[in-house]
């Protein structure tokens, strides 16, 4: 075991994959020798040249297009993004190509490709770099959507997307790189896709939550558990395929449910839970689902109003105590 933070975790996860698998590259914005915006890919352009590690110009559609075209023919491109935001200039190459050629072709081809992006607020990068767009892709069969809230499960969750045969969006929450914890040194090491985990027991309510809102979900059970109120948290780890297994029995457990997002709440990913555990565990409901995220609102500039607009561990506080009532 090694302490890393997020930032770390994600590049040891592709170096030992680089090093596994001389299919596995990396491209995009600044990864080469300045080693990524967020220092995702620092050292390894170093380690494995610019063949391996390729500074792409600012063009998103087309490195997208060259790294689901390479993984259709037989590569394993890591395909970074600067901001997640600016995945919409690259929808077309994901939602139409990458997410149909393997049922399209029948199979007899699939993509491997990981496309890697930092989403979410909290640093006051305003409206262009702040956005999280995860419920647009998970609503596409094809894709898989990942978000990882710690080191361990970065590392883990980024072999198994490196290594699955289509094509998984990776979103890595901005603010939380920093965060440092006990990370595997296992070569071997994975975390499986579609699996949740339930990152605190309780008996009172279900907090379901991915990302960032792990965080601040625990931070809101610690001050719950001091009023008699315990709290249970799934961490998702996956948007797509989601571990509806995992939910229902917690929710079965606890008979409350909350959602927590950080982005907004309309066709979100706290709207599907919702919706999912109202079709196949209404009686198991002693009160109305909870649904907590962002106002529907851009993010703004200005860190008064981004911290107004984004929820925080008092407003999950607040809304977990009406629960209780």
């Amino acid at each position: 075991m090694s302490k890393m933070s997020i930032s770390k975790a994600i590049v040891a996860a592709q170096r030992e994959e680089m090093l596994r698998d001389e299919k596995v590259y990396i491209m995009g914005l600044d990864v080469g020798p300045y080693g990524g915006a967020f220092g995702c890919t620092k050292g390894l352009w170093k380690e494995f040249g610019s063949e391996r590690v390729m500074d792409m110009p600012i063009a998103e559609a087309g490195y997208t297009g060259i790294g689901v075209g390479s993984a259709a023919t037989g590569m394993r491109p890591i395909v970074e993004l600067q901001y997640s935001d600016w995945i919409t200039i690259a929808s077309d190459q994901l939602v139409n190509q990458a997410a149909n050629m393997r049922y399209t072709f029948g199979g007899t081809l699939s993509v491997p490709m990981v496309l890697r992006a930092p989403v979410g607020g909290g640093i006051s990068a305003a409206s262009q770099h702040s956005h999280m767009f995860e419920s647009w892709f998970a609503f596409v069969p094809g894709l898989k959507v990942v978000m990882p809230s710690c080191a361990s499960d970065a590392k883990g969750l980024l072999k198994s997307a490196i290594r699955d045969n289509n094509p998984v969006i990776f979103f890595e929450h901005k603010a939380i790189y920093d965060m440092v914890e006990e990370v595997p040194d296992d070569a071997d090491y994975t975390v499986p896709l579609g699996k949740a985990k339930v990152v605190r027991e309780g008996s009172d309510v279900t907090i379901v939550t991915y990302s960032k809102m792990v965080h601040d979900s625990l931070a809101a059970a610690k001050i719950l558990e001091a009023e008699g109120i315990h709290v249970e948290v799934v961490d998702l780890r996956t948007i797509k395929p989601m571990d509806t297994d995992t939910i229902l029995q917690s929710v079965r457990k606890t008979n409350r449910l909350a959602c927590v997002q950080e982005t907004w709440l309309t066709c979100s990913v706290a709207s599907e839970v919702s919706a999912f555990v109202a079709e196949h565990a209404f009686d198991d409901l002693d009160c109305p689902i909870c649904r907590i995220g962002a106002l529907d609102v851009p993010a703004p500039f200005a860190p008064n109003m981004e911290a107004y607009v984004l929820p925080d561990v008092d407003q999950i506080v607040t809304a977990i105590r009406g629960m209780m009532q």
